[in-house]
């Protein structure tokens, strides 16, 4: 039978919800406040903090980046700021990354600016040197000491190397204050140039800008004060300071404080936050780190200053960017993933729709992981960021009635997406829920964010009267009364060739999630990202789910919230709570485990599963499974793992029986995600492929 549903009705509690939507206004009114600061009145408290995102190198880059900011200018957020911008040759972060160099250069940057400031929004540029972390033969640094995440070594400066560095700052201001900027934010944090030069790890001279820590802060205090003297009193200037390095031989908040007392003597107008050097071993801003993990720092620095502060770092939502505010621990709130999640963010929270709004996940796939590899940014969760020029949603111009086939992430972007271009659609889902895949990750300590995902895909649906069969196998003759079909009807686990496979001891991953019973030891076959999730999901207690308190999160990774520390380290992390389970994850290739695992995120997953004491095995070779255990060689070497359960977690297959009856009745239909490639499938292409689909529609 079919249990169809149309989620919350637009009509129905319409009373209850204008009521709730004035109670949330209420609680987040602190946060659209305006806010004079300097020269300029600031509409809200709101930042859009600074992210590359690759347009600037691009082909008609800043055509495109004037489109994707203007977008959010539109929608009301209180200030914009660039991805860093190099003020040399030397900065850049790689070759060939966009600089503020030449009058040329403003000029191009003004096609930004002019359309920020035509949608009523404020925009400043961010001021980035990248010092040893520049992946570039041309990397200079306060002195020769190499990045561990760059395969150069810096050449050490010299006192006259230094001053041409500062004169290039000012330049680059300048050129700011020519193109039309309301501002720039010298970026001073997160191990780069100016970070550098304050810390015992990376600055080594016995010159005037080094030594002591008077010495080691004078340039960054040297820089602030060249560009006031050169942009006078109504250019904005924000001074983005690393109040938590999360590195030896860091800074004391001592340290910090008379830092930040002597950048606002020197002309600063806003002191924005940063946390940690990229090269730490402590993650800051992927999903597993709390909301609002860092306000209690932002908290630190807003006593011992009078200029505004910024927080930043894992502020996803208007309720904890609002919370930060109420609580007094900084000024204004700067989130830069959440604007490419949604540009519009600041106006559906101020319209009480904060229901509505596509909260960024923090996973990192579509932004940082696409920035490091030196490709676009986008948004796992919203692929329409970056490409707003390329991807374009309109009205149908012959609406069709559309069946999918399919509710996970693929499924749900396609069903979204055509009823926006005005189709009458209908979501067909065998299981008793939305969400697919998703409904296991997030249940993965550390990924909670992915309920807000399926709340959002929740309420879009009924809003744009999307009908939703749930428990209802859609079957061709369901199907023969569309116009079109969506196929995204996913995957189901492969289970490999071993003898012994169909032993009671064995489950799949998909078993695991929906309640059966586990043992105490437990073997994984496969080490993809739903083995590493697995293991992650099976190594805490029922009672444990994971590191989403902050002070949790501070006591696992060792951190000095006072701050006396260099660094904010704590001399020894505190181990976390003991392991569920003791579990082995075995993958067939000789690689490293989880080598497919995002850059920005793969390492947290690796280091989290070893002090968990997960026992991680590559070139595993499966002989058998019996009463005994799982029977393996590895690297030559017999070996019987005595464990209670075997969970399969190796890959997955295409589920698609209805595509070849679709084309035996000559039905119009698209195949996407995991029912078209099963290979490495993820939410990021399932979610794009989704978009693509449903926007083609109306060509088909």
């Amino acid at each position: 039978m079919s249990n169809h549903t149309t989620l919350n009705s637009p009509n129905s509690r319409q009373v209850e919800t204008s009521q709730a939507q004035r109670t949330h206004s209420k609680a987040l009114a602190a946060l659209f406040e305006p806010l004079q600061v300097g020269a300029l009145t600031l509409k809200n408290r709101i930042i859009m903090g600074s992210m590359h995102t690759g347009l600037e190198e691009s082909p008609q880059g800043f055509e495109r980046l004037a489109v994707f900011y203007e977008e959010r200018a539109r929608h009301q957020v209180g200030l914009i700021i660039t991805g860093g911008i190099a003020p040399n040759s030397e900065g850049r972060v790689v070759a060939g990354a966009c600089a503020m160099i030449t009058a040329d250069d403003a000029r191009e940057h003004q096609l930004v600016t002019d359309a920020v400031h035509n949608a009523g929004g404020r925009i400043c540029m961010q001021i980035l040197h990248a010092g040893r972390y520049a992946y570039s033969p041309e990397l200079v640094a306060p002195s020769a000491i190499q990045s561990p995440i760059t395969p150069f070594e810096p050449k050490a400066l010299s006192a006259g190397q230094i001053e041409q560095q500062l004169n290039d700052f000012v330049r680059c201001a300048t050129l700011a204050q020519q193109a039309g900027y309301d501002g720039v934010e010298v970026m001073g944090p997160e191990g780069y140039f100016i970070n550098q030069f304050l810390v015992e790890h990376t600055n080594k001279r016995d010159d005037e800008w080094g030594g002591d820590f008077a010495g080691r802060s004078r340039f960054a205090l040297e820089v602030v004060r060249r560009i006031r003297k050169a942009v006078g009193s109504d250019f904005l200037i924000i001074f983005r300071i690393s109040v938590v390095d999360l590195i030896g031989k860091g800074s004391t908040f001592a340290q910090t404080s008379e830092l930040a007392v002597g950048l606002e003597a020197a002309g600063v107008d806003i002191l924005n936050t940063g946390i940690g050097w990229h090269e730490a071993r402590i993650p800051t801003i992927a999903t597993s780190v709390p909301r609002g993990a860092f306000s209690w720092a932002t908290r630190k620095l807003k006593q011992v200053v009078s200029c505004p502060v910024v927080a930043c770092n894992r502020i996803n939502t208007p309720e904890v960017a609002a919370q930060i505010i109420r609580d007094g621990a900084a000024d204004l709130v700067s989130m830069a993933r959440p604007f490419l999640a949604d540009p519009e963010f600041v106006s559906k929270a101020m319209a009480g729709q904060s229901i509505h709004i596509n909260t960024c996940i923090g996973c990192n796939q579509a932004c940082l992981d696409h920035t490091f590899a030196g490709k676009l940014t986008s948004c796992l969760v919203n692929p329409l960021a970056c490409h707003e020029t390329e991807i374009l949603i309109t009205k149908a111009v012959r609406p069709l009635r559309v069946a999918i086939v399919g509710a996970g992430p693929a499924g749900l972007a396609a069903a979204r997406v055509a009823a926006l271009c005005g189709h009458k659609v209908e979501l067909f889902e065998a299981s008793k829920e939305i969400g697919g895949q998703f409904n296991f990750a997030k249940r993965v300590p550390g990924k909670e964010e992915f309920y807000e995902t399926l709340r959002f895909f929740e309420h879009e649906l009924a809003r744009l009267e999307v009908k939703i069969h749930l428990q209802k196998r859609a079957s061709i003759v369901d199907l023969k009364a569309f116009d079109s079909v969506i196929l995204a009807s996913g995957v189901k686990p492969r289970w490999p060739n071993i003898k012994g496979i169909d032993h009671s001891m064995v489950v799949g991953y998909q078993e695991v999630y929906q309640g059966a019973e586990v043992g105490m030891r437990v073997a994984i076959i496969g080490a993809g990202g739903i083995g590493f999730d697995t293991a992650e999901y099976l190594n805490h207690a029922p009672s444990d789910t994971g590191t989403t308190e902050v002070s949790a999160y501070i006591k696992e990774w060792g951190i000095d919230t006072s701050l006396e520390r260099p660094g904010g380290l704590q001399t020894q992390a505190v181990k976390p709570a003991s392991a569920a389970r003791q579990i082995y994850l075995l993958q067939r290739k000789t690689s490293k485990l989880g080598a497919g695992l995002g850059k920005t995120t793969g390492w947290i997953h690796r280091l989290n599963l070893h002090k968990r004491g997960v026992t991680m095995l590559g070139g595993v070779s499966y002989q058998r499974i019996d009463d005994d255990g799982l029977h393996v060689e590895v690297e030559g070497q017999y070996q019987c793992l005595a464990v209670d359960t075997v969970v399969i977690c190796s890959g997955q297959e295409s589920v698609n029986e209805l595509g070849p009856e679709l084309a035996a009745c000559g039905k119009p239909f698209t195949v996407i995600g995991g029912a078209q490639v099963a290979t490495e499938i993820d939410a990021k292409r399932a979610i794009s492929e989704g978009f693509k689909a449903a926007i083609a529609l109306d060509s088909a």
